[in-house]
């Protein structure tokens, strides 16, 4: 059940979608993560635990956070060990001057963009995977 490997295949059939919610990263232990907070990643670091949660459960909790973003899924299959795909994603959204924080998970591929540059960041993934579907 691996996903692909081939960059064309992976840019040219995948299917950006913009997910409504906002959401936040913080930081905290994890035994402190609230029971009304589910997140939806949590990455274990030495200095503590980064959680990326609904926005709005962080606000209800009171808690610190950062950068509200909205979600990207690519929608395509890509392998965990596939070369290229995430840098060349980034590398266009750079030439955008927007940021990225990429999240992999076993079957696709997130994409954690400033809130307020959603819309931009959609059409250009979708005008990327265009530019790529003659080559598949």
């Amino acid at each position: 059940m691996s996903g692909s490997k081939n960059l064309s295949h992976l840019l040219g059939s995948m299917q950006p979608e913009l997910h409504d919610e906002v959401f936040v990263f913080a930081t905290m232990s994890e035994r402190n993560i609230p029971d009304s907070v589910t997140p939806i990643m949590q990455f274990s670091e030495a200095e503590g635990t980064t959680i990326i949660a609904p926005l709005r459960q962080l606000e209800e909790a009171g808690l610190d956070y950062e950068f509200p973003c909205r979600m990207v899924t690519l929608n395509i299959h890509s392998a965990l060990d596939a070369v290229g795909f995430l840098a060349l994603v980034s590398t266009r959204l750079a030439t955008l001057n927007i940021g990225v924080n990429p999240v992999s998970g076993f079957y696709h591929d997130h994409l954690f963009i400033p809130a307020d540059a959603a819309e931009d960041v959609l059409a250009e993934l979708v005008a990327l995977s265009a530019e790529h579907r003659s080559m598949i």
